[in-house]
């Protein structure tokens, strides 16, 4: 088949022109498709077959054949070169006639490339999402192994970027660990949403002949099929929500990485990067820059752009199916890219940093400031009253250049005689973080149950 010839053309007298042709073109970059349009094909040619649309001969001869394309394309990467192709359904279709001449041009009785293309990206996006989550798990370990071999470190909870209370270094890593675990739940739930099959919708009306799209949807795997043949062609949501998934992930991993960049500067020296995940400077020779996460964290605008720019796409479309909607493929290979590639590298650096047990200390910052007020709150002390009292403790104890834990029962009894011989014990780091001891909070034993929990919700 000349691939010059284009599915359409038989209402067209004159040429395309170069340019257009080229703009038109969605190969370079729907190839990607290859093996979901084979696969809807061979299961496709099947139904048309139990249709009697084609006979049982032709069917396996037809089968025969696109399983050949298909071994040919997944073996070699040459074997898409040079094609000039319009699409890479128009590719399959080319390769499927100069193997069975015109028998091939039978297999496409019914079936439109508008449901085509949303049958393969289905599947496409399906066995996609299927790795994002393998990945989002890898992320997930690296945190849990990260925490588990940092179990007794303590490290400072920030808010506003100030110092606030101090926190079990695990507790910081199962924050992440459990955002992440909302996007795993987000891609299961967008999944569920893709699994439904469009195949058999044709252009927009439904297709004339008696195919089985149930029994279609149950040979690619599908949960079941679409109810409305114009919204099966046009329905990109699918779409969105992934890259709605994609763009959260990127939040978190940009936040994770913003936590690393700051606390690997010599202001904060929490973290120190390794050599495996830092780059120099071409002039400064002392420098260790933590380029891995910064481009995690730039990365993250471009994946937002990619939803915005599928939302405004789609936002003026008319029913059913519009040449806008073949924008939609390059936004969701970006996103899946880019997330895929950010989540590797997230994993690499958490596996490549230690800590600064030194700079990590928390006895300094009047970080248990609130632990003293609530000791007033449990001799009796109204919290309001106790925190306006302790307010004026730490103003005392920045005069003399004390911790809160440095001042004497005599210094913290001209504030309150409620202050006894036990309140040091009550304001120690121990203390402080046992005293944290409901569900969530980051004593020492309900981050060791948490770690647990996450070990055993990575192992089911």
């Amino acid at each position: 088949m000349d691939e010059s010839k284009k599915l359409w053309g038989g209402r067209f007298a004159g040429k395309t022109d170069p340019g257009f042709a080229e703009f038109n073109n969605s190969f370079r970059f729907d190839r990607r498709l290859f093996e979901a349009d084979v696969t809807a094909s061979i299961a496709y040619c099947e139904a048309l077959e139990g249709a009697s649309v084609l006979t049982a001969e032709d069917g396996n001869q037809i089968r025969r054949a696109l399983a050949d394309i298909l071994q040919k394309g997944k073996a070699d990467n040459a074997y898409f070169n040079d094609s000039s192709a319009e699409d890479v359904h128009s590719f399959v279709e080319a390769r499927l006639i100069e193997l069975t001449g015109d028998l091939g041009r039978r297999l496409h009785t019914g079936r439109s490339r508008n449901d085509q293309v949303a049958t393969d990206f289905r599947l496409w996006l399906r066995n996609a999402i299927d790795d994002l989550k393998a990945i989002v798990r890898n992320v997930q370990t690296a945190l849990v192994d990260f925490a588990q071999a940092n179990r007794e470190i303590v490290i400072p909870g920030y808010t506003h970027l100030q110092r606030a209370q101090p926190v079990l270094l695990a507790h910081w890593c199962l924050a992440y660990f459990e955002m992440l675990a909302r996007d795993r739940e987000r891609l299961s739930e967008a999944r569920a949403r893709v699994n439904v099959m469009p195949l058999g919708s044709a252009a927009l009306a439904g297709t004339s002949f008696p195919i089985d799209r149930e029994a279609l949807a149950r040979s690619l795997g599908f949960a079941a099929v679409s109810r409305n043949s114009l919204d099966a062609v046009s329905d990109r949501d699918f779409c969105v929500e992934f890259l709605s998934v994609c763009s959260l992930i990127m939040v978190h991993l940009s936040r994770l990485a913003e936590d690393i960049i700051l606390y690997a500067t010599t202001e904060f020296g929490i973290l120190e990067l390794g050599d495996a995940i830092a780059t120099g400077s071409s002039l400064m020779p002392q420098k260790k820059n933590p380029d891995s996460m910064e481009l995690v964290r730039g990365k993250a605008g471009r994946v937002f752009g990619d939803l915005l720019a599928l939302l405004t796409t789609l936002k003026g479309l008319p029913l059913a199916y519009n040449k806008d909607m073949q924008e939609d493929k390059e936004a969701v290979f970006d996103a899946y890219d880019t997330v895929a590639a950010s989540l590797n590298v997230s994993a690499t650096v958490l596996r490549n940093i230690s800590v600064n047990s030194e700079r990590a200390s928390v006895s300094t910052g009047y970080m248990n400031a609130t632990e003293l007020a609530d000791y007033l709150v449990r001799r009796g002390m109204p919290f309001r009253e106790a925190h306006e009292v302790v307010g004026k403790v730490v103003m005392r104890a920045i005069e003399l250049g004390k911790e809160l834990d440095q001042l004497t029962l005599t210094e913290l009894r001209e504030f309150s005689t409620l202050f006894a011989e036990d309140v040091h014990i009550a304001i120690s780091l121990e203390q402080t973080l046992i005293s944290k001891s409901q569900v969530g909070g980051t004593a020492p034993k309900l981050v060791a149950s948490a770690l647990s929990a996450a070990l055993q919700y990575l192992n089911e």
